[in-house]
């Protein structure tokens, strides 16, 4: 499976994260650990919402969309984020 994901930062609870990945519960650990240069800034994340997919394509395209105005116009009216 390959996830579309919406991370907030604990401490920082209005910065948001929008990524994907094949394995959510290891770049959970990557974000957390300050892997990452976008989210070590604002360590440790949660998981608010994430999506599963058959094919990496399709988390890319919805990853995308969570990254539009669109998608965080979606992210803040079904998602309260």
């Amino acid at each position: 499976m390959f996830y579309a994901y919406i991370l907030q930062s604990i401490n920082h609870p209005a910065q948001l994260y929008r990524g994907q990945t094949s394995d959510l519960k290891q770049r959970l650990a990557e974000h957390n650990a300050g892997k990452c240069i976008h989210t070590s800034k604002y360590t440790p994340w949660k998981i608010r919402f994430y999506a599963a997919f058959e094919t990496s394509a399709l988390a890319r395209k919805f990853e995308q969309y969570l990254k539009s105005g669109s998608g965080h116009a979606f992210s803040k009216r079904r998602l309260g984020l």
